[in-house]
């Protein structure tokens, strides 16, 4: 059986050997996974319908699932995009290189695959010395979802990636863990309103701080329409979803407790929680704390780690608050949720 190649990485200075092999794969249309400061990405040539089909065929992702292009700057963008509006500069200036992606009207250069038969292209650029490194060696867009089976709680360490796509791609790049450890926030300037489409390492309060009017689409805390196109990654299917059933709890506080020690009983049990409470689940499978109470940041960053733990327990049930909406707890929100596929019990 193939096992694909790992090579390790300073995340701060990445070898130049190194990132030149990467970028050599990629360019004759191979797939590399590499860190970036959100999570592992799968790469491909940004480019190339075909190199593209084989990041969904690795994946396993539906077809209609846009991909994210990663740029080292700005300068490979207006080739990519129709139209630029002086909002993309304004935002790209305000947060990248960081996690903001925008959704632009993309130009003829865009392959069908990469934007998933849309009339629109998703960028952005990264904030890690692996990726940007790479990203300039390549001297071409790279797509690059999420670097897991489509589905599966987003990976934040190599170890995670192994599991799912060892045999499946070209090279693994090993920069360590990831330092958000939450997917990238994707903001469409291609409508009137500039429109949140995911939330993500880049707050809600922060976009509105920087341009003003931000909507958010409904499917960022409900279900996407069956029959709807998802206008960027993780809006339609279920997604960073663990192997046991997830459920979603919200009510106050000590009653969700509560209703978690109730149900312990006769199965095995996982159960996220904050510091402070997991002294009350003794009799839980498996416990993770994801952070004190109210640190959102916190929650994002060990939030997927959590999950692949849990998956290593063998669980028949996950237990999780849902959190507030407030600032990064948006983007926890919208990933438990999604992870859950809604189903959320108020006590």
């Amino acid at each position: 059986m193939y096992r694909t190649p790992v090579v390790t990485v300073d995340p701060c200075a990445p070898n130049p050997a190194a990132i030149g092999r990467a970028a050599a794969l990629i360019r004759r249309g191979g797939l590399v996974v590499f860190p970036t400061e959100t999570v592992y990405g799968l790469g491909a040539n940004g480019l190339d319908e075909a190199a593209c089909r084989r990041i969904f065929a690795a994946k396993g992702r539906p077809a209609d699932n846009p991909l994210i292009l990663h740029l080292p700057g700005l300068a490979a963008l207006p080739a990519l995009c129709r139209e630029l509006p002086d909002l993309a500069h304004t935002l790209f200036e305000a947060f990248s290189p960081g996690p903001l992606t925008l959704v632009l009207k993309k130009s003829a250069l865009v392959p069908a695959a990469a934007s998933g038969g849309l009339d629109t292209v998703a960028v952005r650029i990264p904030d890690h010395p692996v990726a940007l490194a790479l990203l300039r060696a390549c001297r071409l867009p790279v797509a690059a979802p999420s670097a897991n089976l489509s589905g599966r709680p987003s990976p934040t360490a190599l170890s995670h990636v192994r599991g799912d796509l060892d045999g499946r791609v070209d090279l693994f790049l090993d920069g360590g863990p990831c330092r958000v450890g939450l997917e990238s926030t994707v903001l469409s300037l291609a409508g009137e309103v500039p429109t949140l489409l995911r939330p993500g390492g880049i707050s809600l309060e922060q976009l509105r701080a920087a341009i003003g009017e931000v909507a958010v689409a409904p499917s960022v805390t409900a279900p996407l329409a069956p029959d709807a196109a998802p206008a960027a990654p993780g809006m339609k299917y279920r997604h960073y979803a663990p192997q046991a059933p997830l459920v979603l709890l919200v009510g106050p506080q000590d009653r969700v407790l509560a209703y978690m020690r109730a149900h312990l009983a006769d199965r095995r049990v996982g159960i996220l929680c904050y510091e402070g409470e997991q002294d009350l689940f003794s009799a839980a499978t498996a416990v993770e704390v994801l952070g004190a109470p109210g640190d959102n940041e916190a929650h994002a960053h060990r939030l997927f780690e959590a999950l692949h733990r849990l998956d290593r327990a063998a669980l028949d049930c996950i237990y999780a608050p849902l959190p507030s909406s407030e600032g990064l707890g948006l983007a926890v929100r919208n990933r438990l949720l999604k992870a859950a596929a809604h189903t959320v019990i108020e006590v």
